[in-house]
């Protein structure tokens, strides 16, 4: 009796020590890099609408700008060609919600890096620093800053650019009001409309948006330090993406990239 006691205990623990070991090699016990090298594709989430940094060509249909040069050469370290990547576009407001649900990979999309953003996402090195300036139509008679008094200005939602106008206007006394939009062609299209009296982003990509009824004003505010966003944890893909990086920079192709896409 005690020897069948025995041998069903000893069943018993067999069978617990199988089931942990199934439930342990259930578990992708991979890092992040394994799984998109076992996927044989990068998936970047990029801008669409942006000239210069990340651009859908519609002559073209292929994506272009220096944002895109960036991700290519990730893809190319990674997976050994730079062809192996699935692009998304992204926005301002959707860029960290299809790294959160996993749907992408990394971003690189103009991403202002802050200490805020830090809180839910990895970031990158910097490889870009630009500032948020203030576009106009050159018959507007706004010259300044401060012409811009009780005026509307068109920004991105979800993009740091209110805020930072917003800041800057309460030390200088300044009164304005602001007008959200999804898309950088949305607000240059209330620009030239005449719906907004100014179209507020980065610099740089507002010298994308220039045409000859346009300029853009010589008031600059907040440095905006641009990085690749990961998702949070995933310190494999980042260190990737940092080599990348560091090895364009030290070669001085990071440079002859931001002069190839007019950045410099």
């Amino acid at each position: 009796m005690k020897k069948i006691v025995r041998n069903v205990a000893a069943l018993v623990i067999t069978g617990m020590c199988a089931a942990l070991v199934f439930a342990g090699g259930s578990k992708d016990s991979g890092t992040e890099l394994d799984r998109i090298k076992k996927a044989g594709v990068l998936k970047v989430g990029v801008k669409e609408d942006v000239p210069k940094f990340g651009y859908l060509n519609p002559a073209t249909n292929k994506h272009e700008g220096f944002e895109i040069d960036l991700a290519k050469a990730v893809a190319k370290s990674i997976l050994g060609d730079e062809n192996a990547i699935q692009f998304t576009g992204v926005s301002a407001k959707t860029r960290g919600p299809l790294l959160d649900t996993g749907e992408l990979d990394v971003v690189f999309a103009t991403f202002t890096v802050t200490e805020e953003r830090k809180k839910s996402y990895e970031f990158s090195d910097i490889y870009y620093t630009d500032a948020v300036g203030l576009m106009v139509k050159k018959d507007s008679g706004i010259k300044s800053f401060a012409d811009l008094e009780g005026k509307t200005i068109g920004v991105a939602q979800s993009a740091t650019t209110k805020k930072t106008l917003t800041e800057a206007a309460e030390k200088t006394g300044l009164k304005v009001k602001f007008s959200e939009y999804a898309t950088y062609p949305e607000i240059k299209s209330a620009l030239d409309s005449g719906r907004i009296d100014c179209f507020s982003v980065d610099q740089a990509i507002l010298m994308g948006y220039m045409e000859n009824s346009t300029e853009i004003l010589p008031d600059k505010f907040a440095l905006q330090p641009y990085g690749a966003a990961i998702k949070k944890g995933n310190t494999d893909l980042l260190k990737a993406v940092n080599d990348v990086i560091s090895q364009l920079n030290e070669s001085g192709e990071l440079e002859k990239l931001m002069v190839k896409n007019g950045l410099k």
